[in-house]
């Protein structure tokens, strides 16, 4: 697992930034490898992020509960995405939101500490999460631009489209909650196709 890990991790790398093997070697010796179970937790609302995590395999949810009771998803992470609570990791406030697994998933988890250190050491890593939080806050954006601009239905071929297999991988349900609207109405929308 360790050999896939490390040719996964490098192929992503090297669509941002160049490392020479040194520098990827210093890098990855900076990383955990964990596997989490479906349905456990690798932070909850309340709890400090004080960790990246990048997904080798699996699914994972970032959720909030709302006022009401009801989880709300705001992200679904797929394989090779960095992911974080970007507030609370940078800021040390705890997190407003969730992030579970939704399948048992591989990680590789970096320390926000280890990682500063990181960055002083090997000055390209620095470009090389830019260009991540770049990449995540693009897509946020366009979540909520597809929201203002597309019905209900468009949203959701959106979303089969850009991630057929995607689709299988997850229930109705929290599709359902990642476009902001009720099962009932996208199993409507999904008859209507």
């Amino acid at each position: 697992m360790y050999a896939k890990a490390q040719k996964q991790l490098r192929t992503y790398i090297a669509r941002y930034v160049s490392l020479s093997d040194v520098e990827f070697q210093q890098f990855y010796k900076a990383l955990d490898l964990i596997t989490i179970e479906k349905k456990k937790h690798l932070f909850k609302e309340g709890d400090f992020c004080t960790k990246q995590f990048f997904l080798l395999e699996g699914l994972l949810r970032m959720y909030h509960t709302d006022a009401e009771g009801n989880e709300r998803i705001e992200l679904f992470v797929i394989e090779n995405w960095w992911v974080t609570h970007m507030d609370s990791f940078v800021n040390g406030v705890p997190s407003n939101v969730a992030l579970q697994a939704l399948e048992t998933s591989q990680l590789l988890v970096l320390e926000k500490t280890k990682l500063e250190a990181l960055f002083v050491q090997i000055p390209s890593l620095e470009r090389l999460f830019r260009k991540i939080t770049e990449g995540l806050y693009i897509a946020t954006q366009r979540k909520y631009e597809t929201y203002m601009k597309l019905t209900s239905k468009a949203r959701y071929e959106s979303l089969v489209t850009s991630f057929p297999d995607f689709a299988q991988r997850v229930p109705q349900y929290m599709i359902a909650s990642y476009l902001n609207m009720s099962p009932e109405y996208l199993s409507d929308i999904r008859k209507s196709i």
